[in-house]
């Protein structure tokens, strides 16, 4: 596949990115700051948090996660551009994994600010953060993972592998439920939601036709493609979710994408287009590997595909979501009808 690579829309931030660095706090335009909020120990290293003022404070386009070390920040690069925490009056969180949604909870304590989600996500953060029931969630992974064929030995410790940063997040319910295409309401703001499910049930993207710009949350990276899995909180066919969403923003007319990591960039259909282009030959791949084999696990294929890294350097959290992974684009050829599954303990895939 030919190599895209999108225009910067800030030398800094994508100089910073490619150097292992935190950018620094950036005016983006007027009213509009990018605020880097660390995440420790994770190769995403930070996510973009975006001020939008307001003629009363600002809101904020995601959080972070639920550490001091990432509260700090927020607050600091709220310093720079003239603000406090206090005057954060809403969070709008483009979905519920920890990076995005851990610090609302604490920010809402500290500035009565409201939380925002879509309800696709706002109906699992009971399962998913709550102590008292996520057990029920660990096991209903063990039982997918088990189904997908991984080795007895692996099994617990890949079934519980999130467990580790559970600490992260701040649970903690919104106070408004975003729909698609919902106005926002913000004053000084033409800002428009967009459900763009498939890296989450609820994932949100957030547009301004007058500004042309695009807040994509995980949607859409400058360099990198989102995971998007089947899991026990996905639906059945998310990489189709993904795929179909992935359509719909490739129609906007915005000049600049605000993504939660990397750095800003151009070319919103263009690099649509390359990350259409990465699934198609990712679907092919996986094919061929069910073709070549009589009946093949889930787990199996995934460790005969192409990965970033070697299978065996890959550690456990990211060998579930590459799993995972396989499964949601297996469950998508299935849909088509290029491939079929044979339920089993584990399932079985074949060529049909």
């Amino acid at each position: 596949m030919a190599k895209f690579v999108v225009t910067p829309a800030s030398l800094a931030q994508r100089e910073a990115w490619v150097g292992g660095a935190i950018p620094e706090v950036e005016r983006v335009r007027p009213g509009l700051w990018s605020v880097p909020v660390p995440i420790p120990i994770n190769p995403l290293r930070y996510v973009l948090v975006y001020v939008l003022e307001l003629p009363d404070g600002v809101v904020i386009v995601d959080a972070g996660w639920n550490t001091d070390e990432a509260y700090d920040a927020l607050v600091a690069g709220l310093g720079v551009a003239g603000y406090a925490i206090t005057d954060v009056k809403g969070v709008l969180v483009t979905h519920i994994h920890p990076d995005h949604y851990g610090l609302a909870g604490r920010i809402r304590e500290t500035s009565g600010a409201w939380i925002a989600l879509h309800p696709a996500d706002a109906r699992l953060i009971r399962e998913r953060y709550d102590d008292e029931v996520i057990d029920s969630l660990v096991e209903r992974e063990r039982a997918l993972l088990a189904r997908c064929g991984v080795p007895p030995l692996t099994l617990d410790d890949l079934a519980g592998a999130s467990m580790m940063i559970r600490h992260v997040v701040s649970m903690a319910r919104p106070d408004r439920l975003v729909e698609d295409g919902d106005e926002l309401g913000l004053p000084g703001w033409d800002l428009r939601a967009i459900w763009t499910p498939g890296h989450s049930p609820g994932h949100l993207c957030f547009v301004s036709p007058s500004r042309r710009l695009l807040f994509s949350g995980d949607h859409v990276l400058a360099k990198i493609t989102p995971i998007v899995a089947v899991h026990p909180q996905s639906g059945p066919n998310p990489l189709a979710d993904y795929l179909d969403a992935l359509a719909a923003v490739r129609k906007l007319d915005v000049e600049e994408v605000l993504p939660a990591h990397e750095y800003r960039f151009l070319e919103l259909a263009e690099r649509v287009d390359h990350v259409l282009a990465h699934h198609d030959a990712r679907l092919a791949e996986i094919e061929q590997v069910v073709g070549s084999l009589d009946g093949v696990t889930c787990w199996d294929v995934a460790t005969r595909l192409s990965w970033s890294r070697p299978w065996e350097t890959i550690p456990p959290f990211m060998r579930r979501a590459a799993n995972n992974e396989t499964l949601a684009h297996l469950a998508w050829l299935a849909a088509k009808g290029r491939v079929r599954r044979q339920p089993g303990e584990p399932d079985l895939w074949r060529l049909p």
